[in-house]
C-alpha cells in the first residue's frame, strides 16, 4: 500500500519515555496530516513531580488545538524512583479524540504498562547535574 494512502491522515498517540531514570509523557502525531482538537483522558489519572502535581490534568492533555504532522510534545512526569516508590499506577488506559482538517473525527485507546520500566537499571550521565524538577 502506498505510504500516502496508508498515512494520509492524522494519527495521534500518547507514549511514555524512559531516559536515564526519568519518565516523560509524549503526545505525538505520527501521521502525515495535522490533528486538530486533540484531547486525552487517562484512567487512572497520574500524579508526578514527586507527588506534587496531577500531570494528566495539564492543559496539554485537555486540548491541543493544532498538532502538526510528525510533531511531538513531551512533558516531564517524574523520576522513575519517585514514581514507583509512591505506588503510582502502572496499568494506564489512555483515550484519545481528535479530528482532521475536514472535521472527520478519530478515536483511539492505548493501554500502557509502566511496570516494564520499574526494574530497568540506568546510569546518570555527568551532564545531568541539576534536578529535572522545576523550581518556583
Amino acid at each position: 500500500m502506498p505510504r500516502e494512502t496508508r498515512m494520509a491522515r492524522p494519527d495521534v498517540i500518547v507514549d511514555f519515555i524512559f531516559e536515564d531514570g526519568l519518565l516523560f509523557i509524549a503526545v505525538e502525531n505520527i501521521g502525515d496530516r495535522p490533528a486538530l482538537k486533540v484531547s486525552t483522558r487517562f484512567d487512572p489519572p497520574i500524579t508526578g513531580l514527586e507527588g506534587r502535581l496531577t500531570v494528566t490534568d495539564l492543559p496539554l492533555f485537555r486540548n491541543i488545538e493544532f498538532l502538526a504532522p510528525h510533531k511531538t510534545i513531551r512533558t516531564f512526569l517524574d523520576t522513575s524512583v519517585s514514581y514507583f516508590r509512591r505506588g503510582e499506577p502502572t496499568q494506564i488506559r489512555i483515550s484519545l479524540a481528535y479530528q482532521d482538517m475536514n472535521r472527520k473525527r478519530y478515536r483511539a485507546t492505548i493501554q500502557h504498562d509502566l511496570a516494564i520500566y520499574q526494574d530497568i537499571g540506568y546510569i546518570r550521565r555527568p551532564d545531568a547535574r541539576e534536578s529535572p524538577l522545576p523550581t518556583r
